[in-house]
């Protein structure tokens, strides 16, 4: 197993990291699949939305491993709940990786949403959700321009739980972390050179202001990991997953919850089955 302790909080009920080989294979698998996918498309390099979080940062470094730093854009897209600290995360990852990255204020855009129609204002989810789309559609915009695609940061922990905005954060071409749960970004972060205050960050969407990821879902994300490999992933029952993690039955009974009612995000839109 890693010796790196570091991505590893004390309490964590279940450790998930991968062993040395396993972790430089799956370092190596990703490099390969982000090849691929931009080759096959025919595409001259990929744009990435930086938020100075972890996902974005493990994406953005291992996209330069994979394309050279030349081929990757990162675009910052702060609003008036971003908090400048992690803009400034975010830059200096753009930095750090010497990737060419543009700052666009996102704050015109919204208004001009909100402006349009205002009674949906004061709903704080939906305001969110539509930073967070904006967000989505100039990935795109650069991205069409400058022939290249563009890779989602989300991990396989979010993507179970649905803790991503439809047509938002996930309307990507591809997502390279995508079946690494938070643990195991940490890690991959952790061996492709992130500082380690980039590393342990506390997770925030930032969807409004002092938002967190955890307190959002009700949970940390190393108790929501473990629950997600033994009980969702994993073949444990709900009691043998409480056993085994000393976790709170209501805990094992939310992730199930965020499991089941976020199905829809994980499928195509629905169409009636052909009748003839």
């Amino acid at each position: 197993m890693s010796q790196d302790t570091s991505v590893l909080h004390d309490s964590a009920p279940l450790d998930l990291r991968l062993s040395d080989a396993e972790l430089e294979a799956t370092r190596d698998h990703i490099v390969s699949f982000i090849r691929g996918v931009v080759e096959d498309a025919g595409a001259d390099g990929a744009v990435i939305g930086l938020s100075g979080g972890i996902d974005s940062t493990a994406t953005a470094a291992i996209a330069v491993e994979a394309l050279g730093a030349d081929a990757v854009h990162g675009l910052v897209m702060p609003s008036e709940v971003n908090t400048d600290e992690n803009m400034s995360d975010a830059e200096r990852v753009a930095e750090m990786l010497g990737i060419e990255y543009d700052v666009v204020d996102i704050n015109p855009i919204a208004d001009a949403v909100f402006e349009a129609y205002p009674d949906a204002t004061e709903d704080r989810m939906a305001t969110g959700n539509v930073r967070v789309r904006l967000r989505g559609v100039l990935n795109y915009f650069v991205a069409n321009h400058e022939e290249k695609l563009v890779l989602g940061t989300g991990n396989r922990s979010e993507a179970l739980t649905g803790y991503f905005t439809k047509y938002g954060d996930q309307a990507v071409d591809c997502n390279p972390i995508g079946n690494l749960y938070k643990q195991q970004v940490r890690q991959l972060a952790a061996a492709l050179g992130m500082p380690s205050d980039l590393v342990m960050k506390t997770p925030s969407a930032e969807m409004w202001l002092g938002q967190t990821d955890e307190e959002e879902m009700g949970l940390d994300y190393d108790t929501l990991d473990a629950i997600l490999a033994l009980h969702v992933d994993g073949p444990l029952s709900k009691a043998a997953t409480v056993r085994e993690l000393d976790v709170e039955p209501t805990q094992v009974d939310r992730v199930v919850d965020l499991y089941e009612r976020s199905a829809h995000k994980r499928q195509m839109p629905p169409a009636p089955e052909p009748r003839f």
